[in-house]
């Protein structure tokens, strides 16, 4: 949920895709005034990373900087960082510690560090491990040309500032996934949860909304160019809240997902993260009432302990979250959850982890992003409370949680054998040219061989034949009338 790097491919909420950490930025991007200098960006972190890596690259486009994905050949390269885990700040070093060697061998090359790990570490990285150039925070982007044009002359470029105004509305993202199928809006930035594990608040600081006709629009020029399906992300979607600044009209999600919806018919509409105190009936509804709103939610419960969800200040209970699951699955029976989970937080017991195991069973998920509790410096929780799992008990923990989820997927994927989905063509399945992989509405992957005359951005349809905990096959057929 937390890694990858395009300056090349596909984004999930905050959620971390592991095959994606590190993408790369590719040089079959053009940018508006290409000139002889070129970056090379990798990021890591969630889809809000990742879209903001699209930004970066627009930003840079407008600067005179071209892609590259030959690290050797960058005038400028930048590394996108996440803090919500160790493991992601331990990639990030490794991976300075290799660019400052291109920089020995090629001198005059800058190294810049972005994101959320830009605040907390920018002393380190700029004076005491002297690894980079440039230290700028997420919402700091609009100054890089300035920074790095700084930076050349020999100064330290930072700029960790958090806004409150900030959301680059008017500006048209460099579009780093190569499928030209699936694309993201940030349609919000911050949040205001303040959940006492959580590093987002202090590195992205506090939640606002972007103008909704800019996101429609913004889907409506990716719906022109051909994308079939956009994800609206943010920290926290569901408290997305625009007043329009002449009417004083105001915006919610709900709203805005059926603003979105009416673009086409035949776009998707996906969304993350959402909180499970913010996510309304009415945004239910607008689900439901809407054919191209996947019926997908990503609903983080984190423990399924009430004492442990108190201590992670995540404003709900045990019972309020199986409520919620409960409404979800009333108004849209066919909805597919998903969830993030964190095992041996702070004082958790072995009770209190068989809570979180059988709220898995209860909820049903047809997958989760599962993590052992890893303390990160400045959050409330590794001010106020102690970490005293023992890693090889978090582990164990996470493992149990691990191989629960894994069998319910690969139940719910067999319940889906026999029936017939509405599938969109990404592209090319990993395995084979010779077959399609694409999507349900649930988010269900599915593999499948291709028929002549067809092409990514395609709605077809699709009969399951067989199914594994991640992926379904099937074969196409005529679509039911």
């Amino acid at each position: 949920m937390y890694n990858d790097n395009p300056t090349i491919a596909g984004l999930d909420n905050k959620v971390v895709d592991e095959s994606k950490q590190g993408q790369v930025f590719g040089a079959e991007f053009a940018v508006k005034k290409p000139g002889d200098k070129h970056f090379y960006i990798e990021s890591y972190g969630c889809q809000m990373n990742f879209s903001d890596s699209e930004i970066v690259a627009s930003i840079l486009g407008e600067a005179g900087y071209g892609p590259t994905r030959d690290m050797e050949a960058a005038d400028l390269i930048l590394i996108n960082t996440c803090s919500i885990r160790e493991k992601a700040e331990d990639t990030v070093r490794k991976r300075l510690r290799v660019f400052d060697k291109v920089k020995q061998r090629k001198p005059g090359t800058m190294v810049g560090v972005l994101g959320c790990m830009a605040e907390r570490l920018k002393a380190k990285f700029l004076d005491e491990e002297k690894l980079v150039d440039i230290v700028v925070g997420p919402d700091a982007y609009r100054d890089l040309p300035g920074l790095v044009a700084g930076a050349e002359e020999g100064e330290k470029g930072v700029n960790v500032f958090l806004s409150r105004e900030e959301t680059y509305a008017d500006i048209s993202p460099v579009r780093l996934q190569s499928n030209g199928v699936t694309a993201f809006i940030s349609i919000m930035r911050g949040c205001d949860n303040m959940c006492s594990f959580c590093v987002v608040p202090y590195t992205r600081g506090r939640e606002r909304s972007r103008s909704a006709f800019s996101i429609v629009a913004e889907a409506t020029d990716l719906f022109d160019k051909g994308f079939r399906e956009v994800t609206l992300l943010g920290q926290n979607v569901d408290s997305y809240k625009w007043t329009n600044p002449e009417t004083e009209d105001t915006v919610n999600f709900a709203e805005l997902l059926a603003m979105t919806a009416a673009v086409d018919p035949d776009l998707r509409i996906r969304f993350s993260t959402s909180h499970p105190k913010d996510i309304t009936d009415d945004v239910l509804y607008a689900m439901r009432d809407h054919e191209n709103v996947c019926k997908y939610i990503h609903l983080p419960v984190q423990s399924g302990n009430s004492r442990i969800l108190d201590l992670m200040n995540r404003t709900y209970d045990r019972e309020w979250y199986k409520a919620k699951i409960d409404r979800i699955y009333e108004i849209m029976p066919d909805c597919a959850i998903s969830s993030d989970i964190i095992t041996g937080f702070c004082t958790e017991t072995e009770e209190e982890h068989q809570d979180t195991v059988s709220m898995v069973d209860y909820a049903q998920y047809s997958m989760s992003y599962m993590f052992f509790y890893s303390e990160r410096p400045g959050t409330p929780a590794a001010r106020k409370l102690e970490d005293d799992v023992p890693l090889e008990v978090k582990k164990r923990r996470l493992t149990e949680i691990i191989e629960l989820q894994t069998s319910i997927a690969r139940k719910l994927n067999a319940e889906q054998v026999g029936k017939t989905f509405k599938v969109l063509i990404e592209g090319d399945s990993k395995k084979s040219d010779q077959e399609w992989k694409g999507r349900t509405t649930q988010n269900r992957m599915v593999i499948f061989p291709k028929l002549e005359g067809q092409k990514p951005g395609d709605y077809v349809t699709v009969n399951i034949h067989d199914s594994t905990s991640a992926t379904l096959f099937g074969t196409q057929v005529e679509p039911q009338k």
